[in-house]
């Protein structure tokens, strides 16, 4: 059965877990049609967003970031909270397809009645999140979460788009040694606002303390993010649940000193200005690839393109020509 705009609203502000779960697929639709509904959608329901603490969790494949957040989710519910976990996955970018497996690799958290757990494939979106990532953000802080997790794809070099998303970035980093460090790119470093080392337990523990100077020490080198401090470095083993709750303090204790000092309004802020030209840029892309001279023009371009015979740069120009021949 459809629901209307009104009745998904309505269902939302219910406290209904099925009418949450398909406005997150109807925003996500890239319908024409459904995208209509969807800002309808987010129009209504934006007054009732906003007052969620917004944490983005990132780190390189293995070091257990699902294993982290079930911990870490799981202490937030305990103490209270009511916790969404935005997970995206990785699309292939042969198929498309994503296995969307993390709520099998989070089994205690998704069980949960104070928790919610929402996979979606990341899709051409560069940056570890799925473009609609901010629109589900919403969506589930109008249902009343007052934590939501962002869980990105993995450390990259374009994983600072999840810097436009959350109050709070954690990035995730595994015992280990020089060569470890070395392993980190400089830009997440820079966007991080808390470093956990994690796996902190048993053989690993004297390792993830040595880990967790050496980066207290690299930070101490870098420029800190505007209006903060370096980085504060801490050790945590999730399957122990040693200490998670410390790595939560910390992550409410940033967040209310810069609510207290108007930092998060402009952060905030900026987000939301970022968010609006990053989805002007993805639109135009759709835009362009879909008109009818470009799709007619483009196979025997990229075959030149493939070829040799045209540079990328003038078959881009050509392209972009065919979609707005007024243009300059």
């Amino acid at each position: 059965m459809t629901l209307s705009v009104e009745e998904l609203a309505a269902g939302i502000r219910a406290g209904d877990r099925r009418a949450l779960a398909r406005a997150i697929t109807l925003v996500e639709s890239t319908r024409a049609d459904d995208q209509s509904a969807a800002g309808a959608l987010l129009d209504a329901l934006t007054p009732d967003a906003g007052g969620a603490l917004r944490i983005g969790i990132t780190g390189s494949p293995g070091v257990g970031k699902s294993t982290f957040i079930e911990a870490f989710g799981l202490h937030l519910v305990d103490t209270g909270h009511r916790v969404a976990v935005l997970a995206v996955d990785p699309s292939s970018s042969r198929t498309g397809g994503s296995i969307l497996g993390d709520k099998t690799r989070m089994p205690g958290l998704a069980s949960s009645p104070d928790a919610f757990i929402r996979p979606s494939p990341s899709g051409t979106s560069l940056g570890g999140v799925a473009r609609r990532t901010r629109e589900a953000i919403t969506l589930c802080e109008a249902f009343g979460f007052d934590v939501v997790i962002v869980e990105t794809v993995g450390a990259g070099q374009a994983e600072g788009a999840v810097a436009d998303l959350v109050d709070v970035f954690v990035l995730l980093v595994a015992p280990g040694g020089g060569d470890d460090l070395q392993g980190i790119k400089r830009g997440i470093m820079e966007l991080a606002d808390v470093l956990v080392i994690t796996k902190a337990d048993g053989d690993l523990a004297a390792t993830a303390r040595h880990t967790a100077a050496d980066y207290r020490h690299a930070l101490e080198l870098l420029r800190p993010k505007a209006g903060a401090g370096a980085a504060p470095v801490l050790t945590c083993s999730s399957l122990a649940g040693e200490g998670i709750p410390e790595v939560a303090d910390t992550v409410a204790g940033l967040r209310a000193d810069w609510a207290a000092s108007g930092r998060l309004a402009e952060l905030r802020s900026g987000q939301a200005t970022a968010w609006m030209w990053n989805d002007v840029q993805a639109r135009l892309g759709e835009a362009v690839r879909s008109h009818p001279a470009v799709e007619a023009l483009a196979p025997e371009l990229e075959a030149q393109v493939a070829a040799g015979a045209v540079s990328p740069t003038t078959a881009a120009r050509r392209l972009l020509e065919a979609f707005r021949p007024d243009a300059p």
